[in-house]
């Protein structure tokens, strides 16, 4: 199974903590928006820690959500796997880009990096040096470090990786076995999926971080260095070019989020076939929404 994301683990331990000083054994956890605020994070990390109290018999299910035990020392993450510095320097370099800190183009220097993330510049420079060989960020003269625009025939042929790894992936699913943890993932994955779809399009501005999780999920299967290597630039990627136009941001998130549903519904149900079908709309889809964003970003830069 996939590593759970930082922040997943971290809204783990701080639930926990929480149901240990003020729940006894039958209370109901706080509402989502009171977890949202007891994690300082998102309804996407709250409901994945959810998840993984669900799985673990420490409450009731995704609805009813009581205090079935009091949390033990072993439910908890060790606050090692909460400081992973790739994980950190990741996650640090894609929010700024989400936030638009960084918009292409822009430099960074190591120790910018190094304060705002809580890791060595040692770490730091392995990290930028080891995230170069994408061609995403590359080292200036100055000896700082730049975000790099791609072009379309970048784009085209990380498309085309994508598409032979997570294809791949699905035709994985189809040899396990009936009792494989990966199917009861897949089924909270997909009533996630569901329940974001009806929610608010404002609401949909959270589906980046479910849409990693579940491609990222998907490439753990494989259990491939060289996948889960690409999966790392394409998650950046995928979002990356979004920075250059978000006018039709949430309405993007909200036909993703059915696309994915799309996916799910014939995984859980067992219809490799239809999976296949709609796993290959969705990465079509998916780069041509891409590429058309490079063609207009292109069209209107100004001419030499």
């Amino acid at each position: 199974m996939a590593k759970l994301p930082i922040t997943t683990r971290r809204s783990i331990n701080l639930l926990l903590e929480h149901a240990a000083n003020h729940l006894k054994v039958g209370d109901a956890m706080p509402t989502e928006m009171q977890m949202t605020q007891i994690v300082n994070s998102s309804r996407t990390a709250v409901r994945s820690a959810l998840a993984h109290m669900v799985e673990h018999g420490l409450i009731a299910g995704m609805k009813q959500r009581h205090l079935l035990r009091r949390p033990r020392p072993d439910d908890y993450f060790d606050v090692t796997e909460l400081h992973s510095a790739t994980e950190q320097l990741q996650q640090v370099l894609m929010e700024r880009i989400y936030e638009r800190d960084l918009p292409p183009g822009a430099e960074f220097t190591e120790v910018e990096l190094s304060r705002a993330a809580g890791v060595s510049t040692i770490a730091v420079r392995e990290f930028l040096i080891g995230f170069s060989r994408n061609g995403l960020i590359e080292k200036t003269p100055r000896g700082s470090w730049r975000l790099c625009a791609f072009d379309s025939k970048f784009a085209q042929e990380l498309g085309e990786a994508r598409e032979m790894f997570e294809l791949r992936a699905i035709e994985r699913i189809a040899t396990l076995a009936p009792d494989h943890p990966a199917f009861a993932r897949l089924a909270d994955l997909l009533a996630r999926h569901e329940a974001l779809g009806k929610e608010p399009a404002e609401s949909h501005a959270e589906f980046p971080a479910l849409d990693r999780e579940f491609h990222s999920f998907l490439i753990s299967l494989l259990d491939n260095r060289f996948a889960e290597n690409l999966n790392e630039a394409v998650s950046m990627v995928y979002h990356y070019h979004y920075q250059w136009d978000k006018r039709d941001e949430l309405p993007r998130n909200q036909y993703a989020v059915q696309e994915h549903v799309a996916i799910l519904r014939p995984l859980v149900g067992g219809d490799l076939p239809a999976a296949m079908a709609a796993m290959r709309r969705h990465l079509h889809s998916s780069r041509s929404t891409m590429l058309n964003a490079l063609h207009a970003r292109e069209s209107s830069m100004p001419q030499a």
